[in-house]
């Protein structure tokens, strides 16, 4: 598609975008699954399966026996992408309950939500709700390209967002959660990744411009609301429209701004292109803000948004400045990583230029500008067209010496990175600079090399609750899904960011072709879980690789502090089989969240 001279075959490209949620597409993004060879590789302990019929739909695995209190309730909910087998029956997008602790027991085999699992004409779950609106209102019939969600901190990134083979990005959500809004792209723009900031105040969608043949990013503003509010209909009549508090969410539209995630708003704010990359694969960003830093310690940790809102009150809007109370409780500065598989490069995106011109609207001593909310280019928030000068900018271009197959940033902390896994089996690891206050060219350099497993398709986050111990250290540790080697494993890297190693590693006959895996939340219970995307064996597995430890309150409870429920392993691994569910396709993409 792509020549060495770097000249674009417009026929090859123009085939390719057309097929990118495609079976064709897949093997252009992910290459080909390994052979199946399973000597020497164990087949993992199971545990059985015990049903919740007694109080819901469902089977758990660990702890018990069931008790009536149904404790600290909590659950880890996927969006999965896949290719259906029959696109007129599913649209390849699904949720699964990936894990939860519930009634004394703890559920580590992915199935459908309970309380989906019975609902309409059994297509729930298999088909998201938003995203079957999407299609009975005529905005697309399906072929998800890529699923995106915020990410580092349990509770704040409450739905997906998911770019459709046709252009239309739209939000997907949970029982809880589920606003509904989406933008479309024009008809030559065609999504080929996508990313979620810190604190969802943007989505970043890789395009591929087939008129134009040219990679773009689309930059899209996003505001979060309370569940199934209108975000021009704040009227407090007794409608279902009427704004209230969900989850302390800002009680007004603040496109750009952190939230919770439940995404009410949405719109392109234009493009930003990409000097001598026609053809990105795929994207990661960061804006170096700790999602916890937006919550508030005078009220027990709660987000800051109904507490100062409305931002029309000039008293509010001063102390997210200079030396105010919540001057530092949102992103000034950003970087974004788009990878180009074919070209074998690599461009680092300033984002500060959009974050420096979007908050000084929002807190500088002029007119609300903000409220005027709308679509138009001259409406809040304003395009590119409109106020060029916040356009992000291209600080750098890398060349690579292999091809680039995934890529992942650190989200906070002290010492920040990108991670570029590519073909042959190596991470790359790069400099970012302070992102927070801004990366420059200077910075971004390669700091070292970690020899991984061959075609690692899927890089993702280690989570852990922070309230735990250091066994499993947030932004220093990722999982990564080798296709290549049809293997996880976790990447452990120094405390100066500049090296690292594999410290474990899963090996199961049950694996068939991973092309994703994610880590599930930790919160109040520990479960250490992990989810993977099985493409060729049309399935969503979990393994376990650590003991499920439910919060301390003694007998009858099981699972109790501090060894909890251990591992159950025979061949020496420390990590067992949690369960498969059997998708009507094959899965490629899956985002993971505790959500509200």
């Amino acid at each position: 598609m792509v020549d060495g001279s770097g000249a674009v075959s417009a026929e090859a490209y123009k085939t390719t975008a057309a097929n990118f949620a495609r079976d064709a597409g897949i093997a252009y993004r992910y290459g080909s699954p390994a052979a199946i060879d399973n000597s020497g590789i164990p087949t993992l302990y199971q545990r059985s399966d015990q049903s919740m019929a007694s109080y819901h739909a469902g089977t758990w695995q660990v702890g018990g026996p069931l008790l009536a209190d149904a404790g600290l309730y909590s659950t880890n909910q996927a969006h999965v992408g896949f290719v259906p087998d029959d696109v007129t029956k599913r649209m390849g997008v699904g949720d699964l309950q990936i894990s939860a602790v519930d009634h004394n027991t703890f559920a580590q085999a992915p199935q459908l939500p309970w309380q989906e699992a019975a609902a309409w004409d059994g297509s729930a779950g298999r088909t998201n709700y938003n995203v079957s609106t999407y299609k009975s209102g005529g905005l697309t019939n399906g072929e998800p390209v890529a699923v995106a969600r915020c990410g580092g901190r349990t509770g704040f990134c409450a739905e997906s967002l998911v770019a459709f083979q046709n252009g239309l990005i739209g939000t997907a959500g949970s029982n809880t959660a589920n606003n509904r809004t989406s933008v479309k792209l024009p008809s030559n723009k065609v999504p080929t990744g996508m990313a979620m900031t810190n604190n969802s105040e943007y989505a970043l969608v890789t395009v591929w411009d087939t008129t134009a043949l040219k990679g773009q990013v689309a930059v899209i503003s996003l505001a979060g609301l309370c569940n199934n509010c209108n975000p021009y209909n704040s009227a407090q009549n007794g409608s279902y429209d009427a704004w209230y508090d969900w989850w302390h969410e800002w009680m007004g539209v603040y496109p750009g701004l952190p939230n919770m995630g439940n995404i009410a708003f949405m719109k392109v704010l234009g493009y930003i292109d990409l000097p001598g990359m026609n053809a990105p694969t795929e994207i990661a960003v960061t804006t170096g803000l700790d999602q916890f830093q937006t919550s508030l310690p005078e009220k027990n940790g709660e987000f800051m948004g109904q507490t100062y809102s409305p931002l029309t009150d000039p008293t509010k809007r001063a102390s997210f400045t200079g030396s105010g109370s919540n001057a530092n409780r949102y992103a000034k500065a950003g970087v974004a990583v788009v990878i180009s598989k074919s070209e074998k490069k690599a461009a680092f995106i300033d984002l500060k230029p959009l974050f420096s011109y979007v908050n000084s609207v929002y807190f500088g001593t002029g007119p609300t500008e903000f409220t005027n909310l709308g679509q138009a280019d001259d409406q809040w928030p304003y395009t590119f067209a409109n106020k060029p000068q916040q356009t992000p900018t291209v600080i750098s271009t890398v060349t690579l010496d292999d091809r680039p197959t995934a890529v992942k940033t650190t989200l906070f902390g002290s010492v920040h990175r990108a991670w570029i896994g590519t073909e042959a089996g190596s991470l790359r690891i790069f400099g970012l600079g302070d992102v927070p206050t801004g990366t420059t060219a200077t910075d971004v350099v390669e700091k070292g090399r970690v020899a991984i497993g061959k075609n690692p398709t899927s890089f993702a986050m280690s989570k852990i609750d922070p309230d735990n111990k250091t066994i499993e250290p947030l932004n220093q540790q990722v999982l990564v899904a080798s296709r290549g080697d049809r293997k996880i494993q976790w990447v452990r890297f120094a405390s100066d960011g500049n090296s690292g190693s594999v410290v474990r590693s899963l090996q199961d006959s049950r694996i068939v072709d991973p092309i994703a895996v994610e880590d599930a939340d930790n919160f109040a219970s520990d479960n250490m879980v992990l989810s993977i995307a099985d493409y060729a064996g049309k399935k969503v597995s979990n393994y376990r690789y650590g003991s499920v430890i439910f919060a301390n309150r003694g007998d009858p409870w099981s699972c109790q502090p501090p060894g909890g429920c251990p591992v159950q392993s025979t061949d020496g691994s420390n990590i067992e089989f949690g369960g498969s569910f059997a998708m009507e396709g094959k899965p490629f993409q899956i985002r993971t969240a505790n959500v509200p």
